[in-house]
């Protein structure tokens, strides 16, 4: 135990190093304003990206809904910030209880489902999360929220980011996590062993479901109008993309999916007629020839100039 507390305090100081790097080139322009949209949009996808593979990846489930617990956790967030005036942090806590909730709620009778019929149940939620909100005049309807307060910066997303991933990565190696990853290798399994399957899958769909919601609440307050059409099944399958590519069941793999996703995207802005068509050509040759994603089931930690200088961390 105290092994790993050492190395979360190596990658917590390797992440805060890190930070203070790309703040102090925002801070002198050196990045651009187009670049740090971009940077805040990367921690955005990362967010979702890890919250959607603890689901997906550790679990072992196929939920095609997840831009809809977004959506939830932005149109909160935009309600307490313009209409109740709350604090940020306070708006991202609401919308992350308020997805939370709805994940549990929803989680509990479509997680006895499997497969492709889970696939197709979670889509069909995300989609009526949408269209009513969509039919909600007190939050714009089909125009969008406007007027929302510029609250999200690079410093919030950033620690927000790394609040999630520590999250799931303590929650991965906990025994609930374990529990969840026995899930994947074989359900049946798992439930031969006293696993209460259903708990777990609820459990796992719970916290996605919450922390969507918060990288929802970061994504409204970085704009000044959302609207419904921010959160369709394209936005859900553009982070199943991210968490595929970068490998399923791999933290690290999250972070490099959205990165190599969202980059791909802001360089080709200026050619949008070749955008898609390079985009999908990477996707193709990625299945082809690395077919387990970016990173597979592996994480940095593991790589060997990482070992090294967690081996020096043990040696102390």
């Amino acid at each position: 135990m105290n092994l790993m507390r050492k190395n979360d305090l190596i990658m917590l100081g390797l992440s805060l190093v890190l930070f203070a790097i790309l703040q102090a080139l925002i801070s002198t322009r050196v990045l651009s304003s187009f670049w740090e949209l971009n940077l805040i949009v990367i921690g955005i996808n990362v967010i979702m990206a890890a919250s959607l593979n603890l689901i997906n990846g550790y679990t072992g489930q196929f939920s095609l809904g997840h831009a809809g617990f977004m959506a939830v956790g932005a149109y909160t967030g935009v309600v307490m910030t313009s209409y109740f005036h709350l604090p940020f942090i306070a708006a991202l806590l609401a919308g992350a209880v308020l997805a939370g909730i709805l994940g549990f709620l929803i989680g509990l009778p479509t997680l006895r489902l499997r497969g492709d019929y889970l696939a197709i149940a979670t889509l069909g939620l995300g989609e009526i999360i949408r269209i009513v909100i969509m039919n909600m005049d007190y939050v714009g309807g089909a125009a969008g929220f406007k007027g929302i307060i510029h609250h999200t910066n690079f410093a919030w997303v950033f620690m927000v980011m790394l609040f999630t991933l520590f999250f799931i990565k303590n929650f991965v190696n906990s025994s609930h996590g374990r529990a969840c990853i026995a899930i994947r290798e074989n359900e049946i399994a798992a439930e031969a062993m006293g696993i209460n399957t259903t708990k777990y899958k609820v459990m796992a769909f719970t916290i996605g479901a919450a922390f969507a919601g918060v990288a929802g609440g970061l994504f409204a307050h970085n704009f000044y109008i959302i609207n419904p059409g921010s959160f369709t099944f394209l936005a859900s399958f553009n982070y199943l993309i991210m968490v595929v590519m970068g490998g399923l069941g791999s933290i690290t793999g999250s972070i490099a999916g959205a990165f190599v996703v969202t980059f791909i995207s802001a360089a080709l802005a200026a050619w949008p007629e070749f955008r898609m068509i390079i985009y999908a050509l990477a996707l193709i040759l990625l299945m082809f020839y690395r077919p387990q994603g970016l990173f597979g089931y592996m994480e940095v930690t593991s790589m060997g100039i990482f070992r090294r200088i967690f081996k020096r961390g043990r040696e102390s």
